[in-house]
């Protein structure tokens, strides 16, 4: 199975997941996303997810000097940012439940009647 179709789907809500806690900046996140066991995550959509949910009103931002290079813009949940991720995590094990009982216990076929169909 090519997981890179399912990551698509779910990105947002990982991306919440890894700064639920403590904030960080996007290539901490990416690390945080691999170590989590994502290891195909690319850096590319991990910038551009959260360039969205900042668009969206979910993460605040700020800029903190680095040392040893360019500074980092550092992102944070907000209220707004919690809820979704209350929301999609809800969601996510409703449909992970409901996934893994059809996996477990396939469901017998049903007789749906067509047009025409005496039956």
């Amino acid at each position: 199975m090519d997981s890179t179709q399912l990551l698509k789907g779910v990105l947002d809500m990982a991306v919440l997941a890894v700064i639920v806690d403590d904030d960080g900046y996007g290539y901490d996140i990416v690390r945080r996303l691999r170590a989590a066991g994502l290891d195909e995550v690319g850096d590319a959509s991990v910038y551009g997810t959260l360039r969205r949910l900042y668009s969206a009103g979910a993460l605040s931002s700020y800029v903190v000097p680095s040392d040893g290079g360019p500074h980092r813009k550092y992102y944070g949940m907000n209220a707004n940012g919690r809820a979704m991720l209350a929301e999609q995590r809800s969601n996510w094990t409703a449909f992970a439940d409901t996934l893994t009982q059809l996996l477990e216990k396939p469901q017998p076929a049903v007789h749906l009647p067509t047009i025409g169909d005496q039956s």
